[in-house]
């Protein structure tokens, strides 16, 4: 299985995003440079269905991926959470992943005493999940 870094400072600032809308979908991006991650940038969720599903806000999207361009960032990862399911892409979440490159972290608060972070590169309809390191 494939090891991924992710900053365990990005994992905090993921997770405190998410829980501002425990019942809600909640998405962003996260930047790197040189392949490695460095930042985070939130997204509002414009699903009409936000307890179930997530559409990033368009304009949002296209202004942190300018930010991130301008910071001589590159896409690293799409985050968003799932409410009640497990930490996996769902069905929905596979037929629409549009970056085969960046990698898809999913937050789970089944347990929201004990939120879950996995990663996975959706690829062609293909998930290959990946090991996450969170160092300090």
């Amino acid at each position: 299985m494939k090891q991924v870094v992710l900053p365990h400072r990005l994992v905090e600032q993921i997770l405190g995003h998410v829980l501002t809308s425990p019942s809600q979908e909640v998405c962003g991006l996260v930047g790197a440079i040189d392949g490695a991650a460095v930042s985070t940038y939130p997204v509002n969720n414009v699903s009409p269905e936000p307890d179930c599903r997530f559409e990033m806000d368009p304009s949002q999207q296209i202004a942190a991926m300018r930010v991130m361009r301008d910071a001589g960032e590159s896409l690293f990862a799409i985050y968003h959470s799932h409410p009640q399911g497990p930490p996996a892409p769902s069905a929905v979440d596979v037929s629409l992943a549009g970056y085969p490159d960046a990698l898809s972290l999913i937050v789970s608060l089944a347990d929201r005493s004990v939120p879950e972070v996995r990663g996975y590169y959706v690829r062609r309809g293909q998930i290959e999940e990946v090991r996450l390191q969170m160092p300090d």
